[in-house]
């Protein structure tokens, strides 16, 4: 809820403290938070950003290049509610009130189970507090965080890749390669913009993937996904998997939303499925898909390798059923991107 008003002082300190909370780390689990401190004048008297998980948050940042007494009535302008608790660092809500601050303006609330409240713990001692100054713009920067932090999940994209007759692999179980380079090198552009990938264990005793994300050369991109994979069959030592720059994750698979949580908890804000049949279709019928990514190649293949297995769809009625957001084409391939649309309630 949007509380006072705010001025053209405070939207410029505001972009300021976007440009700030941009130089902090884009993946973790904490977000990416500025702070400006202004004077009761509009002057700028200093300025913090967070710089990752057991580092100073914005706010204190900010305080502490001050010297005792030279916050009282000034203005705290934030990239987003002040925290309401205590985790490696205390709370920024009461760090502020503590120096004296007199007004505090920030963009969207703080979706946290634990650190929601900074605004109530602020007015309740007294401290004036304006609330949805340029949050459009703090959605934008915030937006993985934010999504993972209310829907307390990662983002969850599901790729696959088959024929125009929805095969994703030959009766032999060949899969490689059904597209063709473009389509190839798009899908390691996207696994470097996750923060994990997922298969299940299926396709690691199958393929052995090494879950990189690669340039067209064979060079590593410098963003990595973190491996994820799915599934209660332990992975052997030597599996490519255990070569991964990062150390993979194994979860059961046997309640996703709880498995999700669980990624979520760790800090992984985005995950990008790729792991086969048999996990794609888990993760769609269990309705824990945000995207979906379907790259077609102009062949035929018949047979029994299908893309996906069972939803749990009984008659057409009940078809997942999908928006088109894009069609791309990729040399000699098409890539279809879609997402689930809302069910009722949602």
């Amino acid at each position: 809820m949007t509380t006072g008003e705010h001025t053209m002082a405070d939207a410029s300190a505001m972009r300021r403290a976007l440009e700030l909370a941009m130089r902090g780390p884009a993946t973790g689990v904490n977000p990416r938070v500025g702070c400006v401190i202004l004077s009761a004048h509009g002057e700028v008297l200093a300025e913090g950003w967070h710089r990752g998980a057991g580092t100073a948050h914005a706010e204190v940042d900010a305080l502490s290049k001050l010297a005792p007494g030279a916050a009282e009535g000034a203005t705290a302008v934030v990239t987003l509610e002040p925290c309401n608790h205590t985790g490696r660092t205390g709370p920024c809500a009461e760090a502020l009130v503590d120096a004296g601050i007199a007004r505090v303006v920030y963009t969207v609330a703080d979706p946290g189970d634990h650190s929601a409240g900074g605004a109530d713990r602020l007015r309740a001692a007294g401290v004036e507090v304006t609330a949805g100054v340029l949050a459009d713009e703090a959605e934008a920067v915030l937006d993985d965080w934010l999504f993972a932090a209310r829907h307390r999940r990662p983002h969850v994209t599901v790729k696959w890749a088959s024929t125009l007759d929805g095969r994703a692999a030959a009766a032999d179980g060949t899969s490689q390669w059904i597209t063709g380079p473009a389509a190839r090198a798009d899908v390691h552009r996207r696994r470097a913009a996750a923060d994990a990938i997922a298969v299940g264990t299926g396709t690691v005793f199958a393929d052995d993937p090494a879950l990189t994300a690669r340039t067209p050369g064979g060079e590593f991109f410098d963003a990595q996904p973190v491996p994820v994979v799915f599934g209660r069959r332990p992975v052997p030592a030597e599996a490519a998997v255990s070569r991964h720059p990062h150390a993979p994750m194994f979860l059961e698979g046997t309640d996703l939303a709880a498995d999700l949580h669980e990624l979520q908890r760790r800090g992984i804000r985005s995950l990008f499925v790729e792991g086969g049949p048999t996990l794609a279709s888990a993760f769609l019928a269990a309705g824990l898909v945000d995207e979906v990514l379907v790259y077609l190649a102009p062949a035929l293949l018949g047979g029994p390798r299908l893309a996906l297995g069972d939803l749990g769809v009984a008659t057409v009625a009940d078809a997942v059923r999908l928006e088109l957001a894009a069609v791309e084409r990729l040399g000699d391939d098409l890539l279809v991107i879609a997402h689930p649309r809302p069910t009722e309630g949602n």
